[in-house]
C-alpha cells in the first residue's frame, strides 16, 4: 500500500502496511509472516537473507528496504516510502553489518 494511504487503525493484513502489495505479501507469508503483529520484533536483515535462502536466489537489495519499511513501521515508526531506507541498506551492506537496532 502507497505509505500515504495506511491506516494503524486498520492493519487486517499484509497489503494494508506501506509499501506491500501482492507479491511482497506472498514472500512475507513464504517466510511465515501472516499479518501485520506477525513483524513486530522481526530483524528485515535476517528475513531478507531466509527469503534468498528460500528462493534460492539472492534478492533484489530493494526487498530489504521494504521488509526495513515495514519491520520499522510495526515498530512505530512513521509510513515511510520503501526507498527512504535504500543510503542506510546501502552503508548497512558496505559495513558488512547491520546497523544498530532500535530497542
Amino acid at each position: 500500500m502507497n505509505p500515504a494511504k495506511v491506516d494503524r487503525a486498520r492493519l487486517a493484513h499484509l497489503e494494508d502496511l506501506p509499501n506491500i502489495g501482492p507479491a511482497c505479501a506472498r514472500d512475507l507469508r513464504r517466510l511465515g509472516i501472516h499479518t501485520p503483529a506477525d513483524l513486530v520484533g522481526q530483524d528485515a536483515y535476517a528475513l531478507y537473507d531466509r527469503l534468498s535462502l528460500l528462493t534460492g536466489t539472492r534478492q533484489d537489495p530493494c526487498v530489504l528496504d521494504v521488509f526495513l519499511s515495514v519491520v520499522r513501521f510495526m515498530a512505530g515508526e512513521p509510513a515511510r516510502p520503501w526507498w527512504a531506507y535504500t543510503a542506510e541498506r546501502k552503508r548497512a551492506l558496505a559495513e558488512d553489518r547491520p546497523p544498530p537496532r532500535k530497542t
